[in-house]
């Protein structure tokens, strides 16, 4: 009779809790051990922004991952953190002492970057974990004056719930528009005036010179008042206990996986923020940090645990709500790669296209045209081609521009 086995996975977000979730649907009999560094039970990310911040989970809206753990037979160990990896004899070094594994699932997900200089200042808030979302809703509940830094994704969430929930708010970004390092000046021109409409004081093109007590000072010299200031300036890869660990690591820290999610190291695999991966569908390694690649990758890795040989190349999602939009994005594009608008982006509702130098559609933006967002998911998995003058007219379902 064999001996037990025990598949360990560090980190108890959406990638770990799938990871945990799709053995146990897939047929692994065997043990799983499931670590998460905070205190609380396993819960999603997205309502943070959302509806913590503005109180609805106080009325009823629970953000704990609805998973019994215990019927799973998940040895679930909370507020426990993963400090090293001895790869080769299989063991992690935990604050609770070493934890053997046979097979090693890293799921760490990633943190968010702070301003430099900016650590202990008081009124100063990061928006990752469900204690930083609780921590932000005495300043909305107070209507204090909020200085967002970031003008991503993030940052305008946050703006809008702050907005929502009656604060003056001023946004700070250092480059010349919203998004500028995501979408291109086309499409992200046209969002600016979202900020003017919420009544968000945006303001581009100007760094953060400090941060002091009750103030934020700009680069060219202005001070603006802020009773809280919330930092949203990108994320990186948790990954840095892995020093020295055999798991290799690319120069954004993240865990360079295989298209099999399998890392250098034996029997150790990696999902979700903390890892990239080779697409051949893109032809480059990909890094997303977004709640929908959480939820596919563990299922693949799963099966690889239990032997298989799937690859992951999955078509990127993600969706944001902001300023009474819902914008959402499928696919992945470059610069090389053709910009073909549906629709006006002064109205309402429209979405921008973006083909490959064959015709193939590579990506997606949907504001508000949740129809064009899922047809095209699907003709870009198919990698179909389509009708450039057809694709353009936002009158023609995407469907029917397909070739």
């Amino acid at each position: 009779m064999s001996e037990r086995s025990t598949t360990v996975i560090v980190g108890a977000g959406m990638a770990g809790v799938q990871t945990a979730v799709a053995l146990r649907e897939l047929g692994w009999r065997d043990g799983i051990t499931l670590l998460g560094d905070e205190p609380h039970p396993p819960y999603d990310r997205p309502p943070l922004s959302k509806a913590v911040l503005l109180g609805a989970a106080g009325a009823g809206v629970d953000v704990r991952f609805d998973v019994d753990f215990d019927a799973l037979g998940v040895d679930l160990r909370l507020g426990l953190r993963a400090q090293a990896l001895h790869a080769e004899d299989r063991h992690l070094v935990t604050d609770a002492g070493p934890l053997p594994y046979d097979h090693l699932v890293l799921a760490t997900g990633a943190y968010p970057v702070a301003l430099p200089g900016t650590a202990g200042l008081p009124g100063v808030h990061l928006l990752r974990t469900l204690d930083d979302a609780a921590a932000l809703r005495p300043v909305l509940d107070a209507r204090q004056q909020v200085v967002v830094v970031g003008a991503g994704w993030i940052g305008a969430e946050f703006a809008t719930a702050a907005r929502q929930a009656g604060c003056e708010v001023t946004v700070v970004e250092a480059a010349e528009r919203p998004l500028a390092g995501v979408l291109p000046e086309v499409v992200t021109s046209r969002m600016r005036a979202w900020y003017e409409e919420a009544g968000v004081d945006l303001r581009t093109g100007t760094p953060v010179s400090a941060v002091e007590p009750g103030a934020v000072v700009l680069a060219d010299g202005s001070r603006l008042a802020a009773a809280a200031v919330v930092v949203g300036v990108g994320a990186r890869p948790a990954t840095g206990w892995l020093a020295g660990s055999g798991v290799r690591l690319g120069d954004d820290g993240a865990v360079l996986a295989d298209d099999r999610l399998r890392t250098t190291a034996p029997g150790v695999f990696a999902v979700g923020d903390c890892a990239s991966f080779p697409s051949a569908r893109y032809g480059e390694r990909m890094l997303i940090h977004h709640w929908d690649n959480a939820l596919q990758g563990p299922r693949t890795a799963a099966a690889n645990v239990l032997g298989g040989d799937e690859p992951y190349d999955p078509v990127p999602y993600f969706w944001s709500e902001q300023f009474g939009r819902f914008v959402q994005y499928a696919g992945h594009h470059t610069d090389a790669d053709t910009l073909l608008l549906r629709g006006d982006p002064s109205t309402a509702a429209w979405s921008v296209c973006w083909l490959r130098g064959d015709g193939r559609l590579a990506a997606v933006l949907a504001v508000d045209r949740p129809r064009d967002l899922a047809q095209a998911r699907k003709l870009i998995t198919r990698s179909a081609t389509v009708d450039p003058s057809l694709a353009a007219d936002p009158a023609v379902p995407l469907t029917a521009a397909a070739r």
